[in-house]
């Protein structure tokens, strides 16, 4: 009766052995704690027996041995945890760096751009200054005002001539103006000979038709009796042929 008790014991001790080998860690630990009951079953051997020390003994190797192997294991996990860990631990600060770059680009780019609108901004009020600066001296000019009479008509005929590059001055335009037509814009002459002829001079400086028309001052009335296009002809008539108004002392 021992000795068949005790070979159910050792089949049932090789084969939790076999079944730790193959099952890992939580096998290990079951398989422990049921070879660790084996003394129990035991204590039906009869004390003193020596086949019963012997299978004690036996099993108290097989418990060491498995403890040994159960360390291992568990100091393989704790091992494999560990690095694990690190590995995580690499990947966070990898995944914050990134993310520091980005953001650090980000606000770079955030910077250029935010520099590039104030630099546009910048030259549009520049520009819109310059604009400023400059119409009122148009607007001057525009708004410029002469006196309907001779001593504004000669005024205003002296600037468009200047403008056009035409010679003469306030005297001799004055001076001849008073010779001709005595300042009477719509002065004619209906005795001479451009009279006999039918082309009579007319106006201020006493201009015949066609030569008004062809030394007419763009910019000016086609009317010959308008006093400005009357004295603008002229003067443009006198500085081809005589040089200028001035040089001119009687009929031209």
């Amino acid at each position: 009766m021992p000795k068949n008790i005790l070979s159910r014991a050792r089949y049932r001790a090789v084969t939790r052995q076999r079944k730790l080998a193959v099952a890992g860690v939580a096998a290990l630990g079951t398989a422990a704690i049921a070879l660790s009951a084996v003394p129990g079953n035991a204590d039906t051997v009869t004390t003193g027996s020596p086949a019963a020390a012997a299978q004690v003994a036996k099993v108290a190797t097989q418990d060491a041995a498995l403890s040994g192997v159960k360390g291992t294991v568990t100091d393989r996990a704790a091992a494999q945890s560990v690095k694990l860990d690190a590995i995580a631990a690499q990947q966070k600060t990898a995944d914050q760096a990134a993310a520091k770059q980005r953001t650090d680009a980000a606000a770079k780019q955030a910077a250029a751009d935010a520099a590039a609108r104030k630099a546009a901004q910048e030259r549009a009020a520049k520009q819109a200054a310059g604009r400023s600066e400059q119409r009122p001296q148009m607007q001057t000019v525009a708004a410029k005002t002469y006196a309907n009479n001779l001593d504004g008509w000669i005024r205003q005929s002296l600037d468009i001539m200047h403008a056009k590059g035409i010679p003469g001055s306030y005297n001799g335009l004055y001076r001849n103006i008073m010779r001709e037509s005595s300042g009477n814009p719509m002065a004619i002459n209906n005795w001479d000979i451009n009279a006999i002829n039918g082309v009579p001079s007319k106006g201020l400086l006493q201009v015949i038709q066609p030569t008004f028309n062809t030394y007419h001052v763009p910019g000016t009335s086609w009317n010959i009796y308008d006093p400005v296009a009357n004295i603008t002809a002229a003067c443009n008539y006198a500085a081809h042929r005589y040089g200028s108004m001035d040089n001119v002392n009687s009929a031209y």
